[in-house]
């Protein structure tokens, strides 16, 4: 495991509708530009996991758990998340504790 620090950011929807009417058309082209992104950044390595709920009410989320060197390169890759800079996702930074690692999940 690499000895940076970890940090986690949850993202939610800003219009919580793109999850039950399905997105608009901007919103689905953003959405397409954030998965984009956390492909290159898992793999450049900073990415250890990224995901998603499947409920579609209210309390849907995603998670991005990942490697940065402090709080501030942390918040700076979350905000360049495409999702969050163009407001299509409103997202919270947590600095974050790995305490066990499986290996991969079945089917991953």
């Amino acid at each position: 495991m690499n000895d940076s620090p970890n940090y986690l950011y949850k993202i939610q929807p800003a219009r919580p509708a793109m999850l039950t009417e399905g997105p608009t058309p901007q919103e689905e082209t953003v959405v397409g530009e954030h998965f984009a992104y956390l492909q290159r950044l898992t793999a450049a390595g900073v990415v250890f996991l990224a995901g998603r709920t499947l409920n579609t009410d209210t309390s849907s989320f995603g998670i991005v758990i990942f490697h940065a060197a402090d709080e501030e390169s942390a918040r700076q890759i979350m905000l360049e998340d495409p999702a969050v800079r163009q407001g299509v996702m409103r997202a919270e930074l947590y600095p974050y504790r790995i305490a066990l690692l499986g290996n991969l999940l079945p089917g991953g």
